[in-house]
C-alpha cells in the first residue's frame, strides 16, 4: 500500500534551505521515493497553515519511507534542514 510524506515548511534562512533542498532529493532513490510535487501556498482558505510551502513524495510502503527517514544519508541533512527551515514531516498510508 503505498505510502506518502508530506512536509509542511516555514522558511526561515533561504540560503540554508536551498543547500538543503539541492541535497535531500538524492537520499529519496535509495528507498525507491519520488517527490510527486513542491508548492508555494496561493491562498488561504480556511484555518491556519502551518507554513507557506509543501512538499509530497510517495513510497511503495510505510516501511520504505521509514527507512528513507532513518538512513543516515538522509540524517546527516536533518541539522542542514533544521538550519534553514521549521518543517513538519507526516507520514500517511492510502
Amino acid at each position: 500500500m503505498p505510502a506518502y510524506l508530506v512536509g509542511t515548511i516555514r522558511i526561515t534562512d533561504d540560503s540554508r534551505w536551498q543547500q538543503y533542498v539541492k541535497r535531500v532529493g538524492a537520499t529519496f532513490t535509495a528507498q525507491g521515493g519520488k517527490v510527486l510535487f513542491r508548492a508555494v501556498s496561493a491562498a488561504q482558505l480556511n484555518g491556519q497553515a502551518h507554513g507557506d510551502r509543501i512538499v509530497v513524495a510517495e513510497f511503495a510502503d510505510l516501511q520504505a519511507l521509514k527507512r528513507w527517514h532513518d538512513s543516515a544519508e538522509y540524517q546527516e541533512l536533518i541539522a542542514l534542514r533544521e538550519a534553514g527551515a521549521d518543517v513538519v514531516l507526516t507520514a500517511y498510508e492510502t
